[in-house]
């Protein structure tokens, strides 16, 4: 749809504004003459890889804490 729909014109068909939306097309809505809002498709973000901040985690992380920290942890 090139030319711009009215605000009162895309209330009332507002499905098939959508379904033209979903083919693909761009549908810009107007107050007036004037151009206010663009319905486009949605674009679903890319899915992100976890661990995408290189991090290493040292050994020492899973050896045991000492006893006065353990003391602390449970008082």
């Amino acid at each position: 749809m090139e030319q711009p729909i009215k605000v009162q014109a895309a209330k009332t068909r507002l499905s098939a504004l959508l379904a033209a939306v979903e083919r693909g097309e761009q549908v810009v809505i107007a107050r007036g003459d004037k151009p206010v809002a663009r319905l486009i498709p949605v674009q679903e973000p890319p899915e992100r890889e976890l661990g995408f901040v290189p991090y290493d985690v040292p050994d020492s992380f899973f050896e045991s804490l000492p006893e006065n920290e353990i003391a602390a942890w449970e008082a």
